[in-house]
């Protein structure tokens, strides 16, 4: 953090802002009015601002990103339209994890115990083979285990486990998850 009151000044470096003054003029004219199907061409446009992007990965145009240098995107993970990834720390997206629309993944907070309210920054981690179902809010410094599914609005404060079905305000640990074989 660059500064420990946010009444005085930034909370971030000039260099800080002016890479997301930059981002967000090539997000208006290059990010948000691709075609959908331009998975590529985004990948390619979030690794130019430093983001680490796997293969197969699916980040629509309506996904708003605060500060792609801070985004870990693994393989084939798929980002819908309407999520904010609000990275102002660290945001890791797991392998084949699905974020729906409207999700906010938030890692940055205040800390109001403190005069001018310092930044602090948790990174979020977002396991492989994740579900966080449509307008999910998760706070800073949240890990979601391997395979959880995180339920529709839900809010999430705390960690949730591998392989479970989590919901509610605040989120808990509903059951198992298991996933069905397909024979073909």
């Amino acid at each position: 953090m660059y500064n420990q009151d946010t009444h005085t000044g930034a909370s971030f470096s000039v260099k800080n802002r002016l890479g997301r003054v930059l981002w967000a003029f090539v997000s208006v004219l290059f990010f948000k009015p691709s075609p959908k199907s331009f998975h590529s061409w985004r990948s390619f446009l979030l690794r130019m601002f430093g983001a680490e992007v796997g293969s197969g990965v699916h980040v629509y145009p309506g996904v708003k990103i605060w500060a792609p240098w801070n985004l870990v995107l693994a393989d084939e993970c798929g980002v819908a339209n309407g999520a904010i990834l609000y990275s102002q720390g660290k945001i890791s997206i797991g392998k084949r994890a699905v974020i729906s629309q409207g999700a906010h993944l938030v890692a940055g907070t205040h800390d109001f115990s403190k005069i001018g309210f310092p930044l602090i920054t948790k990174p979020i981690h977002i396991g492989a083979q994740v579900w966080l179902a449509a307008e999910v809010f998760i706070h800073p410094g949240v890990n979601i285990g391997e395979g959880c599914v995180i339920g529709a609005r839900a809010v999430v404060t705390k960690d949730m486990p591998d392989w479970m079905i989590c919901a509610g305000h605040p989120c808990k640990p509903i059951k198992k998850r298991s996933l069905e074989t397909i024979v073909l």
